[in-house]
């Protein structure tokens, strides 16, 4: 069973296309964020003080046992585009739910894992995406704090991009005359100069010393490239 908390923000929860199942940390950053870009979104953990908390931030907010399959229905989230489970320490619920709700036919179903072993049983269940933030985030932010670069993103495995300082030897120079891509096997996408905001680059885009660059490319060149002085 579960009990709903809070008035609805926007439309009826039925109408939401995104579900938060865990209001955790990861949870509960995932759903401002989705609310703050005009989605409708509906929480669920099994904590009811956390959804007391989240009652006036998100479209709507339930407590309730997401392992069972009957509250899962009641709930709609057969009809959502798309249902997150940010659940945290509990790896049984995690489990059942994203079974559960691959089994209710949920379009796009996304879990969080907690361990290479959590990602893997997730995957067999057939979980769309897997998600490992603790994992992605200790990545990113090792390459930030060895000062290779100012941001760095996995796309997938092998693709990244990153924020760096446009190297010295660059200023004053195009882009198509600095022939970056055939030389150094990496895109340039955006730049900003002088603190302004980011900018696509183009061919004919002069790059001045202290730029930010906005540079995406295949692991291993672009590790190169941005040790470049």
């Amino acid at each position: 069973m579960s009990k709903s908390v809070g008035p609805t923000r926007k439309r009826d929860f039925h109408s939401a296309n995104v579900a938060i199942i865990g209001l955790g940390r990861f949870g509960e950053s995932l759903a401002l964020e989705l609310v703050a870009g005009g989605h409708q979104v509906l929480g669920v953990d099994y904590d009811e003080k956390i959804v007391q908390s989240m009652a006036d931030r998100l479209t709507h907010v339930v407590s309730a046992d997401t392992t069972d399959e009957e509250t899962l229905k009641e709930l709609g989230l057969a009809d959502m585009d798309c249902a997150v489970v940010a659940i945290g320490a509990d790896l049984e619920a995690s489990i059942l739910t994203a079974s559960l709700l691959l089994q209710l036919g949920v379009k796009q179903v996304w879990a969080k894992a907690n361990s290479a072993a959590h990602g893997k049983i997730l995957k067999q269940l057939g979980v769309h995406h897997v998600i490992f933030p603790e994992f992605e985030m200790g990545r990113r932010v090792a390459h930030m704090v060895s000062g290779e670069s100012l941001d760095y993103v996995h796309i997938d495995e092998d693709f990244v991009m990153v924020k760096s300082i446009c190297p010295a030897s660059f200023a004053g120079q195009s882009l198509a005359e600095l022939k970056i891509r055939g030389t150094y096997g990496v895109t340039v996408v955006a730049f900003s100069h002088a603190g302004q905001p980011y900018q696509p680059a183009f061919p004919e885009t002069v790059l001045n010393d202290g730029d930010l660059l906005v540079v995406a490319g295949r692991k291993k060149p672009l590790d190169s490239f941005v040790q470049l002085d």
